[in-house]
C-alpha cells in the first residue's frame, strides 16, 4: 500500500490516528461517475471532520487475472494518480493487486486494510462495486461488517449525463467508434494519454516527419487510427500534430505505439513526459502496399491536420 499526500491538508500520513472516509474503486479514467463517488466521500469527510481518501488498485484486477483480454485502459497509472490528486481528496491510497490480495477474502480485506490500517469511519463505493476473493464483497457485506467495526457505508447509484449512464465501458465504446466529443462529455475532460517518449526506429525522420513515440504497455487501447492532437508537457502547450495509434502494419511492428508528428517543432522530446490530447479522428489505420504509399498518405494527413488546426483552433 502506497499513500500519496495530495497536499490539500492533513499533512500527517498516519490516517489511523484520525480515521478517514475512503472512496474505493479502480477509477480508470476518473470520469464523471467516479467523481460523483469521490465527491460523496469528500462531503462525508467534511461532516466527520476527518481526511478524505481514495483507494485504487494497480494493476486492475481484470489486468491481473486476464492480461490478454483485459479492457483497454482510459488512463495510464501516472495520469490516473494525477487526476485523482486534482480532486478534493487529501490522500490517494494505491494498493498493489497481487496474488496475496487476490486470495484475500472480502472480510479479511476490510479488517486488515480498511479497519486496522486506516481506521476507516465511512466507505463510499459505486453501487455495483465488488471486491475480495471471488468478488464476494459488496455493499451488503460492507454494511454488515460496518455494524461490528463501527463504520458506515454509502453506495452511489449510476451517474447519468444527458440521459446516458456514465461508465468506463460506455466511454470505451464511444472512443472505439471515434466519437471523441461524446466520450469527452462522459469523461468530463478531453481524452488523452500521458507517458514518456521512447526512441523509435527513426523511419519517420528520414521521410521528413519525425515522431515522438510512446509505447502502449497493454495489448489493447480504446482508440486506433490517425488523429489530430494537442501535445502538452506539465500543462503547457508543446504543439499540435498528427498521431498514429496502432501497430503500424505496413512496417510490421507488433507492439502498440502512439506516434506523434508535431507540425511546428523539431525539438528532441525523448524521455519527456508528454500528454497527448486527442482532438479529431482523421482515418483508420491501414496497411499500405509499400513505404512510398505510406509516406504519401502521411503527407495528406499532415496537410489536413494543419488546415483543421488553423480553422478550428486559435493558436497563440
Amino acid at each position: 500500500m502506497h499513500i500519496y499526500n495530495t497536499g490539500k491538508k492533513h499533512l500527517a500520513v498516519d490516517l489511523k490516528a484520525e480515521g478517514c472516509v475512503v472512496a474505493i474503486g479502480n477509477f480508470d479514467g476518473v470520469h464523471l461517475g467516479h467523481r460523483a463517488v469521490i465527491d460523496r466521500a469528500v462531503s462525508m469527510a467534511q461532516k466527520l471532520r476527518c481526511p478524505a481518501a481514495v483507494m485504487t488498485f494497480e494493476p486492475y484486477p481484470a489486468e491481473y487475472f486476464k492480461p490478454d483480454s483485459a479492457p483497454a485502459r482510459l488512463s495510464s497509472r501516472r495520469h490516473k494518480i494525477e487526476l485523482l490528486a486534482s480532486t478534493e481528496v487529501d490522500y490517494i491510497i494505491a494498493v498493489r493487486f497481487n496474488q496475496e490480495l487476490a486470495k484475500t477474502s472480502a472480510e479479511d480485506f476490510v479488517r486488515k486494510h480498511l479497519h486496522e490500517r486506516l481506521a476507516v469511519r465511512h466507505i463510499v463505493i459505486g453501487e455495483d462495486f465488488h471486491f475480495g476473493a471471488r468478488r464476494t464483497g459488496n455493499v451488503s457485506v460492507l454494511r454488515k461488517l460496518g455494524e461490528e467495526l463501527d463504520f458506515t457505508v454509502s453506495a452511489v447509484n449510476d451517474y447519468s449525463k444527458n440521459g446516458k449512464r456514465v461508465s468506463s465501458t460506455q466511454i470505451r465504446e464511444l472512443l472505439s467508434e471515434g466519437q471523441l466529443s461524446a466520450a469527452n462529455k462522459l469523461l468530463g475532460r478531453e481524452f488523452s494519454w500521458k507517458s514518456r517518449v521512447v526512441h523509435g526506429d527513426k523511419r519517420g525522420r528520414t521521410w521528413g516527419f519525425p515522431t515522438a513515440n510512446i509505447v502502449i504497455p497493454t495489448l489493447s487501447f480504446p482508440i486506433g487510427g490517425v488523429f489530430i492532437v494537442r501535445v502538452e508537457e506539465k500543462g503547457t502547450l508543446v504543439g499540435y500534430g498528427v498521431t498514429n495509434v496502432g501497430s503500424r502494419p505496413t512496417v510490421g511492428v507488433t507492439r502498440l505505439l502512439i506516434e506523434t508528428h508535431l507540425f511546428s517543432s523539431s525539438i528532441d522530446l525523448y524521455g519527456r513526459l508528454l500528454n497527448v490530447v486527442f482532438l479529431k479522428k482523421i482515418r483508420d489505420e491501414k496497411k499500405f502496399p509499400d513505404f512510398d504509399a505510406l509516406r504519401q498518405q502521411i503527407m495528406l494527413d499532415v496537410q489536413f491536420g494543419k488546415q483543421w488546426v488553423n480553422e478550428e483552433i486559435e493558436v497563440e
